[in-house]
Parts: structure tokens; C-alpha cells; sequence
């Protein structure tokens, strides 16, 4: 089978709830960057590349095996959103995990993390370069070897009964972590997908949502694993995700809607982050007995006699506000064992190597 030259990394069948009439040929859209919206623009041409995948053709069907799942299991909703199964729960949530790996902005976000290392190490260019395609197949490698990190989340459809819908991006799978940024207000921080508080996003259509969260931090009242909600806030508090992770393009199913989407747009424009991810360099300060401390220094105070070490993480851009679906336990659990793998869920904590973790409360 001839691999296909135009390949998405946001498929078609995610957009098909958002375009016109759902025929999945035009859809509108808003451009963060020109804050401007752009009526009819064709489903071909958006979030696709020429062989973004390359050109192996496993991998591609592959792929193609995952979007089938999804788009089959979204016209189930369709034809009945009263009930959700855990087969199409599995399903949902690989597609999740899969969409978080695969877009052009984690791409981008590996090259120019690796770049920024190289620049530090003062490492040649030639040797260790990272090309966008080489970033495409690392995350569908920590795809496949992440398959089960989200697997003890609880996950649930919210229903939206407002007279806002829900949008979608260009990079829709997000992951948000409420309890990480209550925790550090006022300091830097990150989490992963295995982290304590853990929640993920992903709009499915402009009236559903799937919503994934750590069931030992935050509490979501759901009825067989649907809730509603009525409440306009909560509806542009789910959007605000899509604006802050974005990277140029919102999608709306309704130009109506457009002048409403700029307003919450603009509110939340100044909390999206020009840089989504920190490289330190730290220098060996002294050595006491098997210890040894480093200090973090800026690159030009660098001795190149000295060992040093190179430490990089993500950041997450925080939003104004949280639905009110999501709430937080009273007597919520997290785990840690005191290390640089911070607070994580039970799972990570009954699997985890080394030392052992205890329980805090959330």
C-alpha cells in the first residue's frame, strides 16, 4: 500500500465535530498570531505535512489503526453520548496519549530543547542535531513506550449545556496538572504524565469533552462516567487550554461564535508561555565523602576542567481558572520517596525502583 504524501497530526476525524455541517471539508478557524478568523478554510490542508511520518509504511498504518478506533468510537457518541463504555474509554485515552506525542509543536519542542543543550555543551552541530523528523519518530517511540502510564486515571465525558461550545487546536491533547501549580504558586515547576494530580484534556466536539484525572486528588461528580455541565465559566475555563497550548491555530465549528472566542482569546493571551521548556547547566561545586554538589552557573562562567551536568524540563502555562467540575479531594493521596521524581500517583509508587515511597496528603 502507497504511503500517503499528505499526512496530519491533528486527523481529520478529530476535526470532523468541529467543521461546517460536520462534513469534514471546511472549517473555520482563528489565528492567534494575526487575531484573526478565517471562515471555510479546507480540512486538507490543516495540521498536515508532506510525509510527516516518512514514509514507512507500518508505521503509517499503524497510525491509521489508531484514528479508525477513534473515529468509530466518536460515531458511536454521536448516535448516543448517554453512555460510555470502557472500550471506548481505551480507546479515547490511547488516542489522547498518542495525539500528546505526535504534533508539530512536540516536535519543535524536542529540536529546540536539543538545540539549546547542544549550545550549552558546546557540542558540534553536526554530531548531535535533532531534524524535525527525527522528533516525529522520538514521540511515537515514547508513545509506545508510554502505553500505560494513563491507565490508572479515571476518565469521564463532560457534557457541555451552555450556549459556548467547545473548541479544538492544533495541538489538542493537553495535559494540565492543577495540583502541581496550586502546590508552587510562586516557584517553577513541572510534571509528567505519571505525576500526582495528573488531568488531561481533549475536546471531542463543540458539546463533548474527554476529561481524564487523577481520582486520588480531584473529585468529578459523573454519573456512569458522564457529567454536564451548565455553567458557562467551567466551559471557557476547558478552553483556556486550548489557547495556552496552541501554536497558531483555534478551531471553532461557527463564526458566530468568533468575537466571543477572541474575548476569552485575549483574556488568557498573556499567560501562554513564549518558551515551553528550561536547560541549566550545573558545575561540580565539591565532594564530600560519596556526595557531591553541584551549582547552577550561566554557560560563559563554565570551567571546562570541571564536571558539569546539563538538566532540562518542560513548562506548562497556567490558566486563570479551573472548571468547578474538578475539585479537589478532602482527604486527597500523593506519593514520593523524596527524590527528583517529585510527587507521583500509586501506581508509579508501587512500580517505582529505589526508594520506597510514602503517602502525603494532597
Amino acid at each position: 500500500m502507497p504511503v500517503n504524501k499528505n499526512q496530519h497530526f491533528v486527523p481529520r476525524c478529530h476535526f470532523r465535530p468541529f467543521t461546517t455541517g460536520s462534513a469534514n471539508s471546511s472549517i473555520n478557524l482563528f489565528n492567534i498570531h494575526k487575531r484573526k478568523i478565517i471562515p471555510n478554510a479546507s480540512v486538507k490542508h490543516q495540521c498536515s505535512r508532506d510525509y510527516f511520518y516518512g514514509t514507512d509504511e507500518k508505521l503509517e498504518s499503524a497510525i491509521q489503526l489508531i484514528e479508525k478506533g477513534y473515529g468509530r468510537t466518536m460515531a458511536e457518541l454521536g448516535r448516543n453520548n448517554y453512555k460510555f463504555t470502557d472500550s471506548q474509554s481505551a480507546i479515547l485515552k490511547t488516542f489522547w496519549l498518542f495525539q500528546n506525542f505526535r504534533t508539530e509543536a512536540v516536535a519543535l519542542h524536542f529540536v529546540q530543547m536539543n538545540n539549546a543543550t547542544r549550545e550549552i555543551a558546546d557540542l558540534p552541530a553536526k554530531e548531535f542535531s535533532l531534524k524535525i523528523k527525527d522528533a516525529v519518530f522520538m514521540g511515537c517511540r515514547m508513545f509506545v513506550e508510554s502505553m500505560h502510564e494513563i491507565d490508572d486515571l479515571h476518565f469521564c465525558l463532560v457534557k457541555n449545556w451552555t450556549k459556548i461550545p467547545f473548541v479544538t487546536s492544533d495541538n489538542p491533547a493537553v495535559l494540565a496538572n492543577r495540583w502541581v501549580i496550586d502546590k508552587n504558586k510562586d516557584k517553577e515547576f513541572t510534571f509528567g504524565i505519571g505525576s500526582a494530580g495528573a488531568i488531561v484534556v481533549l475536546p471531542l466536539s463543540p458539546r463533548l469533552l474527554l476529561l481524564g484525572y487523577d481520582s486520588e486528588v480531584y473529585s468529578v461528580f459523573n454519573a456512569d462516567n458522564i457529567t454536564e455541565i451548565r455553567n458557562d465559566r467551567d466551559v471557557i475555563a476547558f478552553n483556556q487550554h486550548q489557547y495556552l497550548n496552541c501554536v497558531a491555530n483555534i478551531y471553532l465549528h461557527d463564526t458566530k461564535y468568533g468575537n466571543l472566542l477572541l474575548d476569552h482569546y485575549l483574556d488568557i493571551e498573556s499567560n501562554r508561555l513564549t518558551d515551553r521548556f528550561v536547560v541549566r547547566l550545573a558545575q561540580i561545586d565539591y565532594t564530600y565523602n560519596e556526595y557531591s554538589r553541584y551549582t547552577v552557573i550561566s554557560p560563559e562562567m563554565r570551567d571546562k576542567t570541571k564536571e558539569a551536568i546539563i538538566h532540562s524540563r518542560s513548562l506548562f502555562p497556567i490558566p486563570k481558572t479551573w472548571p468547578s467540575v474538578i475539585r479537589m479531594q478532602d482527604n486527597g493521596s500523593v506519593y514520593t520517596n523524596g527524590s527528583a521524581a517529585g510527587y507521583v500517583r500509586l501506581s508509579r509508587a508501587v512500580h517505582g525502583s529505589g526508594e520506597s515511597f510514602w503517602r502525603e496528603r494532597a
